[in-house]
């Protein structure tokens, strides 16, 4: 049997027994409430594992992409950083599903129902997009400066934009579409994402949650996944640092969804590593740099972002 099968078969066998652990499929009882050290305790299993993916890449990458003109050091650099951005990305997507479970108003012990759902479904889809993107990539390499125009625009308009108010995410265009089209039961039936009353099937708010935060998943995919082609084309290295990325979600929701106002400057520093990477793709034709040297810039400016939330923390 070919390595690369018995590589790859192990690698997802391994990373849906976590994956069922992190979201307690082996639990008895499902009314759980994630606790603040279980959620700090899960994100760092899994920037462990990402790690440790980083090691099995500088070690057995002639295995894992055998053929590749990319050196294993140079790979896992570019691993690292395509992790470390996807994972940042990704926390403007939890300060929105923070915002989008308060307008339902739905208690913490529903909530790891939708998430669960929710981290599966963005796996798929993030599949197929990141399919999508390297063969468009492949075919059409002028795709690149169009991903960087976009990502440039995403930037500034997130840099320059006011602090608003926090957004009633349960009258957007796709809740009021999925009202249209949906019948709905107004309250919560426990952990069902769809109750039956006298005679007919209705979605619950839980549903309706998942649909906006899946459809929200889609909308953050158009600034994530042109990122991550601005640092790499290699898909393995697309795909895998997308997975890790992803599978911490659930966790680091949890342990972020209480300290929102805390990283007041995290969203200008996301800016920031837009534009960033919007200038890379744009100049990519005169300007290069190394992959090691993009990794440094990412961590700073992540790094500044962070300090100066909790040195200048949001007065009240």
């Amino acid at each position: 049997m070919d390595h690369r099968i018995l590589l790859w078969g192990a690698f997802f066998i391994a990373i849906l027994f976590m994956l069922a652990l992190d979201l307690g499929l082996f639990r008895k009882h499902q009314d759980h409430v994630v606790s603040t050290r279980e959620a700090l305790t899960w994100t760092g299993i899994w920037a462990a594992l990402a790690l440790l993916f980083a090691g099995v890449l500088w070690f057995f990458w002639d295995w894992v992409a055998p053929g590749s003109p990319i050196h294993h050091a140079d790979a896992t650099v570019l691993y690292l950083t395509g992790w470390l951005v996807e994972y940042s990305l990704s926390m403007d997507n939890i300060f929105v599903m923070v915002m989008l479970f308060k307008s339902f108003a739905i208690p913490p012990i529903y909530q790891r129902n939708v998430l669960l759902w929710g981290i599966l479904g963005a796996l798929f889809l993030r599949g197929l997009l990141i399919g999508l993107g390297a063969a468009l990539v492949s075919n059409f390499h002028w795709v690149l400066y169009l991903f960087g125009a976009f990502l440039l625009f995403t930037g500034l308009k997130m840099l320059l934009s006011k602090e608003e108010a926090e957004e009633d995410v349960s009258e957007n265009s796709i809740v009021r579409l999925a009202r249209r089209f949906l019948p709905l039961s107004q309250e919560l039936h426990g952990h069902s994402f769809f109750v039956r009353q006298q005679g007919k099937l209705l979605a619950t708010p839980l549903f309706l949650a998942l649909v906006v935060i899946e459809a929200t998943d889609v909308v953050f995919a158009f600034d994530s996944i042109p990122a991550i082609f601005s640092i790499t084309t290699e898909p393995v290295l697309v795909f895998t640092s997308n997975i890790f990325a992803i599978l911490g979600l659930r966790s680091l929701y949890f342990l972020l969804s209480g300290m929102v106002d805390t990283f007041r400057f995290l969203k200008a520093g996301i800016s920031t590593l837009l534009l960033f990477i919007a200038a890379k793709m744009l100049l990519s034709h005169w300007l290069h740099l190394s992959p090691l040297w993009s990794l440094s810039v990412i961590v700073l400016v992540l790094g500044i972002a962070i300090g100066a939330s909790l040195l200048f923390p949001k007065k009240d």
